[in-house]
């Protein structure tokens, strides 16, 4: 039996590694520390790598690594991995975002306090000798303002600690629900200056983005309240750290909580922040606790584990998470989306713009993010090829073709119990194809304006022929010159006389020339042979 190869690069708890070594189908090394030279050369022996923060992902890594499928994260973050590259590349990237949520929250709030009492300080003051009460005043939580900068797992934990120390929390998060935002109490803002001005203390809990970065910058400082703190244990780059240098300095900023840096962990050397002491800083220690630790290391080895062998994906960050059972759910219309989209890539005109898939019937009430991958991978596997688009970069291809997707789900589902249909063209011509299941069997119910039924599989020929006698003989003849046989038919048309559509499934290829043939004919106006 061949093993999957597994690649642990940084620690994780010892639970985690055993129960991977356990697995009899995976073969795991565990070299921790690994160069990023030895990384690059031997990327292409594994299927999956397993990291913390140390280690990196790079692009030049992941175009080596010819037979990885999945990069995990033992945390949340996920910034020492190029995640557009794995997506390009059809590289899953997965994180643990709940198996260091309390750990983080609870260390960002003892930040939070040490900063509002200045613990720190005074502590080194005392162990110097010293007795400097005066000096290390502090101020109360109880009654302040604190906004929240990105309320997701931490943050939520955050304000629930914070709700109870008796503070009033504003929150700035663009995904938050209003409705969700008064069931955790806490005032919701549309921008992000709208809450941190009216702010004794200011959190920050969001990943670095584009978007986010210097989110915390010298014109928001500015406009806060004087003798505002700041404290900052999600990312390096959200606060413009010498923006907040020059802010402490002028005194309009009280002070700042550090865990983590924009430059590099640890900082350089001769860093300006580490001479003010109204900053009090800490390791990047927010998941640097026991439980946290076994948390992240137990659950990212069994979502390698599980996707490796049962082809789970669990917190994916760049294609929709899928658990087993839904996964089993899922399959046979991911086939059948597939097989959809590799027959209508074989109709449409030239100068495709535009791509739907309509879900009716049952199928309409899944979710159906993969499975609309799925209908864009088979689609686009004759422009790319099957060894370069995959479900994961399959957005990514269609965005870059100019291909613009979407869903629909009608309400009318017609005469079957469930429905996918592909539409695909521009603003002068289109395509379609639509199919469903007989029993468990997946069947083509639809091609363009014309009801047909024919398997979803194998080699295809599909003739438009004026409806007249005689026609069906001269196929049925063709096919048998060229030594094909016929799996099944479907005759259909929409008017007697016009044009009809013949669709067969063969057993075989039926060679191109049998195409000439029957375009010989004048009664056939085109005929294609496809494969599903």
């Amino acid at each position: 039996m061949t093993k999957h190869k597994v690649l642990i690069a940084d620690p994780i708890a010892d639970a985690g590694i055993k129960e991977l070594q356990a697995d009899q189908a995976l073969d795991v090394d565990v070299r921790i520390g690994i160069s990023k030279d030895d990384l690059l050369a031997d990327a292409s022996l594994y299927e999956a790598i397993i990291v913390r923060s140390q280690t990196k992902i790079p692009a030049q890594v992941l175009q080596a690594a010819e037979n990885l499928k999945i990069v995990g994260r033992a945390g949340v973050g996920v910034d020492n991995i190029d995640v557009p590259a794995a997506t390009k590349h059809g590289v899953i990237v997965v994180n643990t975002p709940a198996g260091n949520t309390i750990s983080t929250a609870e260390h960002s709030f003892s930040m939070m306090a040490a900063l509002a009492r200045n613990i720190p300080q005074a502590h080194a003051t005392v162990k110097g000798g010293g007795w400097d009460r005066k000096n290390y005043k502090g101020v109360e939580l109880n009654k302040k303002t604190l906004a929240i900068l990105g309320m997701g797992r931490i943050g939520t934990e955050f304000a629930r600690r914070a709700i109870a120390f008796g503070m009033r929390v504003v929150a700035y998060d663009p995904y938050l629900s209003p409705s969700r935002a008064r069931a955790l109490q806490v005032e919701l803002f549309s921008e992000v200056a709208e809450a941190a001005t009216i702010a004794d203390f200011i959190t920050l809990h969001m990943p670095l983005t584009e978007d986010t970065r210097h989110i915390v910058n010298a014109e928001l400082l500015k406009k806060c309240k004087p003798g505002v703190r700041i404290i900052n244990c999600a990312r390096g780059g959200l606060v413009d750290e010498p923006a907040l240098l020059e802010a402490i300095n002028e005194g309009y900023v009280a002070g700042a909580a550090l865990d983590v840096y924009e430059q590099s962990e640890p900082p350089p050397e001769g860093y300006p922040l580490l001479d003010s002491e109204k900053i009090i800083f800490t390791p990047h220690l927010g998941a640097s606790t026991e439980e946290a630790q076994q948390n992240v290391g137990i659950e990212i080895s069994r979502n390698i584990r599980n996707f490796l062998i049962e082809g789970t994906i669990v917190n994916s960050v760049n294609t929709p998470s899928v658990d087993g059972k839904t996964a089993e759910l899922l399959g046979p219309y991911l086939d059948l989306a597939s097989a959809l989209g590799k027959m209508l890539s074989q109709l449409v005109p030239k100068g495709v713009e535009f791509l739907t898939i309509c879900y009716s019937g049952k199928v309409a009430e899944l979710d159906t993010a993969l499975v609309t991958r799925s209908a864009l991978k088979g689609y686009l596997e004759r422009a790319c090829g099957e060894e370069s688009v995959n479900h994961i970069n399959a957005p990514g291809v269609a965005e870059k073709l100019g291909l613009t997707v979407s869903e629909t789900r009608p309400s009318d589902t017609g005469e079957f119990t469930e429905m996918i249909e592909i539409i695909a063209g521009n603003d002068d011509e289109k395509a379609a194809v639509a199919g469903t299941f007989f029993g468990n069997t997946p069947r083509i119910v639809k091609i363009n304006d014309h009801r047909v039924e024919a398997d979803a599989e194998g080699h295809v020929l599909i003739v438009s022929n004026t409806d007249t006698p005689g026609v069906i003989g001269t196929i049925g003849t063709v096919i048998a010159e060229h030594k094909a046989n016929i799996a099944g038919m479907s005759l259909s048309r929409n008017q007697v006389g016009e044009c009809a559509l013949t669709v067969i499934n063969l057993d075989a290829d039926l060679d191109p020339s049998a195409r000439e043939t029957l375009l010989a004919d004048t009664h056939i106006h085109s005929a294609k042979l496809l494969y599903l």
